[in-house]
């Protein structure tokens, strides 16, 4: 087996399907249809006061010169927490862990976890238009030299969306700067930006797109997908399950870098009353 991680990612993408097409019917089912839109359109929102765990499944084929491909799983809880009656400071925790093969050079192969990213974003209570603001911080969490930076980052992170019943429109963007870490290791001076639109509707279910751009100033290089979704909203006994799959369609990027083409398969735990 050349890829046993990634052969499980696939079984894995299969099963979140299968949830998919029968997620409406079970939908349909709940009394609280008009609770669970407002579920959907709170997990759209990136700084909604709500805790959440999504665990993100990304799969990569056909990178670089040596065709190859990459497994990652980002953990990423999202917990809230009120400062005053009008501003919530919700913070984001991205922890990547990545199987990858035939990256680095041909038949090679490298499993561990990679730079963690942190940030926090103030929030104040609006309606309609809706912004966060604060710092995003680059950890140097990766167990493997080729799976991170060595370097620990800083800078501001921003996020302007509008919001009513049913849709979503908006973007989130950070850029960050290496302030220290090993010497010999090049400089990160990154920038990300999310732009994202979805609907939801009275099931739970929802509709989407989002461009994703990541800009390295330091080694001049552009990647950008285009990621339509899927996703609907589900219970396992009490605990409350979003799920989305969306292909991964790779726009522009560096030959060294950029996938042929890619597919990722969110479950996220919600904890509504939290």
């Amino acid at each position: 087996m050349k890829l046993p991680m990634c052969s499980i990612s696939i079984k894995y993408v299969f099963i979140v399907f299968g949830f998919l097409l029968n997620f409406a019917a079970y939908a349909q089912e709940e009394k609280a249809g008009a609770s669970a839109q407002e579920l959907a359109d709170k997990l759209a929102n990136p700084v909604a006061s709500l805790i959440s765990v999504p665990l993100q499944n990304n799969l990569n084929y056909g990178i670089g010169p040596f065709n190859g491909s990459k497994y990652t799983i980002n953990i990423q809880p999202v917990v809230p927490f009120k400062l005053s009656e009008n501003l919530n400071l919700i913070t984001r925790y991205i922890l990547p862990v990545v199987d990858q093969r035939d990256i680095t050079g041909e038949n090679t192969h490298q499993f561990g976890l990679s730079d963690a990213t942190v940030t926090a974003f103030f929030a104040p209570k609006t309606k309609g238009l809706i912004f966060g603001f604060g710092p995003a911080f680059l950890v140097p969490t990766a167990t493997e030299k080729v799976l991170g930076t060595e370097k620990f980052g800083i800078g501001p992170s921003v996020l302007v969306m509008h919001q009513g019943k049913g849709l979503s429109v908006g973007f989130l963007a950070n850029q960050i700067w290496s302030v220290a870490g090993n010497a010999d290791r090049a400089d990160v001076n990154s920038f990300y930006t999310q732009i994202f639109m979805s609907h939801s509707y009275k099931s739970g279910a929802s509709l989407g797109v989002n461009a994703e751009i990541t800009q390295s100033w330091e080694a001049n290089t552009t990647m950008i997908s285009i990621n339509p979704s899927i996703g609907g909203i589900t219970k396992f006994g009490d605990q409350v399950v979003q799920f989305s799959i969306q292909p991964l369609i790779p726009v522009v990027g560096p030959h060294e870098s950029r996938p042929d083409w890619g597919l990722r398969a969110v479950v996220a735990f919600v904890f509504p009353g939290a």
